[in-house]
């Protein structure tokens, strides 16, 4: 059977960021680009309000592993 992964989202109203942590490899370039976003200490550690939807979509593109990624919220 296989197992679902584990994620938790985080959103700042129009982009909502998915974060997997079982393909997490901390290569740290979350960190590093936007480090008002990501704060490994903090709760929660991702903090999307923090950056525009430009600067979270163009960020999270360049994750190595696939742990993190995103979709539009729905206008309503």
């Amino acid at each position: 059977m296989e197992q679902t992964d584990n994620f938790k989202e985080y959103t700042n109203g129009e982009i909502t960021v998915v974060w997997k942590p079982s393909k997490c490899i901390h290569s740290g370039i979350c960190v590093k680009t936007l480090p008002q976003v990501y704060d490994p200490k903090g709760k929660p550690w991702i903090k999307p309000e923090n950056a525009s939807t430009e600067e979270l979509k163009s960020q999270i593109l360049k994750c190595p592993s696939g742990a993190l990624s995103f979709y539009m919220n729905n206008e309503s």
